[in-house]
């Protein structure tokens, strides 16, 4: 229930697919909004979102950017996100906190690939679009042929706002129910077609488009209006605060997290939950593109940069606080190796200082420096200067290789016992096949009499807290049901870090007995090209080892379907342009993980020995005379000292 001191508030995000003319009309909604005195420009390197000097230097949105201003009785909050498909994580960390959106679609190109890509993702999370059709004055661009493109590869639903009156009428109506009667009966006035669109946009059942050309200024008024007629809704300050996290940022030296408030009002030395414990913030900042100044409190509805508390991108912070995991997942990971007088320790702190802003990184500890995953060539490119240009550091960048995962085949009981002096715990843990896709999940099927309840969440916990890697190549173990079947504690002995020992030893030791198997990634794609493509298109595919849907003709068009390893389909893309001599149009998404087809072959090639990873030790710890000593993983069983039958 919205609470007296609603107040109506959007944050709206820019989106597009790259070179589209997104910054370029941001700066002139910014230049009409009164935020900058003029407007600047992407390929001059002073566009007031891209104020990174990697930006200015590529020409490219890299990291979303906002600025705040009021427009026509509505609080907007404007996010410039990235274009570029290696950017996505950082793109879909905003779109976590939109309300509504502005896909930028160029006339001159028509519907491209990222721009489909974004569409689904904005009607997943139920985001109100409405888009921009951008560079209506160059040559060749044909606001007809792109609306018919629009409705047929993005939705139905997209409405031209410049056709003539009573079309649009007609066009809102329909989509409304409370206004279709009123136009049918005539009794319709202009407020109630302003009021049925509103409804029809907020429901996603209205999408409506607007041409123009941002580099002119050209509609860019006629989207300002629109924006305040649609976008605006009213907030509840009266709750109690709830926020969501969506970027960690360093700015001068200081970490802050950006925040979006749904409910209720923040200040700073407010008491919040988070998952790391309360936390008071200490200090809180409107951020005009990267540009941080205090303010005294963040209300439902408005962003702003918070710096005293710990938290991540995707957790929700305040009331019924927690974590959200996005959709993307990296699918191919880089070695990162340290060089001249860069240590790898340094570069690893430094990789992990990076992960906080941007979690899709996933960095992990290798000799001599780190593993971390990649969206794309781009991104390394990147990060490597980013390393040199925040820390100095020195790097070499190895080939990309698919990222891995592990299951396993049949069920298995994993046992560890931790007893060195003064400590105890065992834990018992069956380890079966899950469903595809559903991860890791947690079940205790333990008596409270035999292990406390305290002690059985513990175990959940450190079963959940991390991953778990596999035994055949290090990969982190998935798409597996993890139940605690039975464990002992001791009564002034126990404490809690000795479960969470006895729990990463009992899964690895279930795994060392376990028929692993080897999971690689998977991709779904969809290519559009001219029909005399499909035939040279179709044996590449097929040469990749890629399975696909009959195609379905469209004119003179052709849309192609199928799914592909993404080992194989990595370097595809560049392969297709030039098939399509630059014509085609290719869309391509994580699909699931599925069983290795040549498993023997890769777990050889990456060599990994479980038994010499030291961090992941499949032995356990027992107690003899005062003394801990170890017990190899395969005759845990002999020593342990819980008593399960028919296990």
């Amino acid at each position: 229930m919205v609470g007296k001191n609603a107040v109506r508030r959007a944050c709206v995000g820019l989106m597009a697919h790259v070179d589209a003319g997104k910054t370029t009309l941001s700066e002139q909604i910014l230049l009409r909004a009164g935020v900058v005195r003029r407007a600047g420009r992407v390929d001059h390197g002073d566009a007031f979102m891209d104020g990174h000097a990697i930006e200015k230097a590529r020409g490219i949105t890299i990291f979303s950017e906002e600025a705040s201003f009021d427009l026509r009785g509505v609080h907007i909050t404007l996010m410039d996100t990235p274009g570029h498909v290696d950017f996505s994580g950082e793109m879909e960390r905003a779109l976590s906190v939109l309300d509504s959106a502005v896909l930028v679609v160029s006339c001159a190109e028509g519907v491209q690939s990222h721009t489909v890509t974004l569409m689904r993702m904005l009607k997943r999370r139920r985001v109100p679009v409405m888009i921009f059709l951008n560079k209506t004055d160059r040559e060749g661009a044909d606001v007809g042929a792109v609306m018919a493109q629009m409705k047929r590869l993005l939705t139905p639903d997209c409405v031209l706002m410049t056709q003539d009156a009573e079309t649009l009428r007609e066009e809102i109506a329909w989509r409304d129910e409370v206004l279709l009667d009123k136009h049918f009966d005539g009794t319709a006035a202009r407020e109630d077609y302003l009021a049925g669109a509103a409804r029809a946009f907020a429901a996603g059942e209205l999408v409506p488009v607007l041409p123009g050309s941002a580099l002119l200024g050209q509609g860019v008024d006629e989207l300002l209006e629109a924006v305040g007629a649609l976008c605006g809704k009213a907030w509840d300050e009266d709750a109690a605060f709830t926020g969501v996290v969506y970027r960690v940022r360093r700015i001068d030296g200081q970490r802050v997290c950006f925040v979006k408030a749904e409910r209720g009002v923040l200040r700073a030395r407010d008491e919040v939950a988070t998952m790391n414990g309360a936390q008071k913030p200490h200090a809180l900042y409107t951020s005009q593109g990267g540009r941080l100044t205090p303010r005294d409190s963040l209300r439902a509805g408005e962003t702003a940069a918070v710096a005293g508390i710990a938290a991540r991108p995707g957790e929700r912070i305040g009331e019924g606080f927690g974590r959200t995991d996005g959709e993307l997942v990296p699918l191919m990971s880089v070695r990162i190796a340290a060089k001249g007088r860069t240590t790898a320790q340094n570069l690893l702190a430094h990789l992990k200082e990076l992960e906080e802003e941007d979690p899709l990184l996933h960095v992990r500890a290798e000799e001599g420096g780190a593993d971390v995953g990649i969206m794309g060539a781009v991104q390394t490119q990147v990060l490597g200067e980013l390393l040199a240009q925040r820390f100095g550091d020195e790097a070499d960048f190895l080939p990309p290789r698919v990222i891995y995962k592990e299951t396993v085949a049949a069920p298995v009981v994993g046992i560890g016992h931790y007893e060195p002096l003064r400590h105890y715990a065992e834990a018992w843990l069956r380890i079966e096949p899950g469903a595809p896709g559903s991860g890791v999940v947690y079940d205790a099927k333990v008596a409270p009499n035999s292990l406390d309840l305290n002690w059985q969440r513990l175990v959940g916990t450190h079963v959940m807290e991390r991953e778990h890697p596999g035994v055949l190549t290090g990969g982190a173990l998935t798409d597996v049901k993890i139940t605690l079947i039975a464990g002992r504690s001791h009564l002034k002995h126990t404490e809690g870090g000795d479960f969470r020992e006895a729990t990463y030893r009992a899964i690895r030791q279930g795994l060392m007995q376990a028929q692993s198997v080897l999971l690689e990634p998977m991709v779904c794609f969809e290519l559009a090209m001219a029909q005399d493509a499909l035939a040279r298109v179709t044996g590449e595919l097929l040469r990749l080892g890629a399975e696909l849907d009959a195609p379905v003709y469209d004119g003179d068009e052709v849309t192609l379907c199928g799914t592909c390893t993404a080992a194989a389909f990595w370097d595809y893309p560049t392969k297709f342009a030039a098939s399509t001599r630059g014509h085609g149009r290719i869309s391509s998404r994580f699909s699931c993980y599925a069983p290795c087809r040549n498993q023997d072959e890769i777990v050889e090639k990456i060599g990994y020995s479980p038994l010499a990873d030291e961090k992941n030790p499949a032995s356990s710890v027992f107690c003899s005379h005062g003394a801990g000593f170890y017990v190899a993983w395969d005759h845990v069983r002999e020593w342990a000292h819980c008593e399960v039958e028919g296990v």
